[in-house]
């Protein structure tokens, strides 16, 4: 039998699977789902958002985000807010119900980021963070169409990344 080596697309395949294990087993303490985590950060980060903003920025289907939605009003986590210049249109709100469990969400997050990189100096880290964002601008410059300029879409993407983290 050939001796196993790992590949990148493998580590990272198992890197994102195991992270998403972890998570989703914390989001489970908070009778919620890693969804609902992602939800109320953008939620924090872009109030006022659409339910089909967020469905993209989620990479989920709209009706999905309408039931992720329905559980976190429920719970008073969330509001819709109709759109002043559009009927059809629900803005979403975080209500200030949903500060104190948010802030738990953050503290999971540092605690989960540090476990990851836990035993990787800084250095390292800095210069993986690099490398993840070019290989995340070439891949959507491949997505569009548009692999020609990779670098043009690296700044966009290092931007949107400075939003998440």
């Amino acid at each position: 039998m050939p001796e196993f080596k790992p590949d990148l697309m493998a580590a990272l395949h198992d890197v994102a699977r195991l992270a998403r294990v972890v998570i989703d087993k914390r989001a489970r303490i908070h009778e919620m789902t890693r969804a609902q985590w992602a939800m109320m950060i953008w939620l924090e980060r872009k109030p006022g958002i659409t339910q089909k903003e967020l469905s993209d920025l989620l990479e989920v289907e709209p009706i999905t985000v309408a039931r992720l939605v329905d559980r976190l009003e429920q719970r008073g986590m969330v509001e819709r807010r109709s759109d002043p210049a559009d009927r059809r249109i629900w803005r979403l709100h975080l209500l200030p119900e949903a500060l104190p469990l948010l802030a738990e969400i953050k503290a999971e997050r540092t605690e989960i980021a540090g476990m990851i990189a836990d035993g990787i100096d800084q250095a390292t880290l800095d210069t993986m963070l690099s490398a993840l964002l070019r290989m995340r601008a070439t891949l959507c410059a491949e997505a569009r169409g548009r692999r020609s300029d990779p670098g043009r879409d690296e700044n966009a993407m290092e931007d949107r990344v400075r939003e998440v983290a």
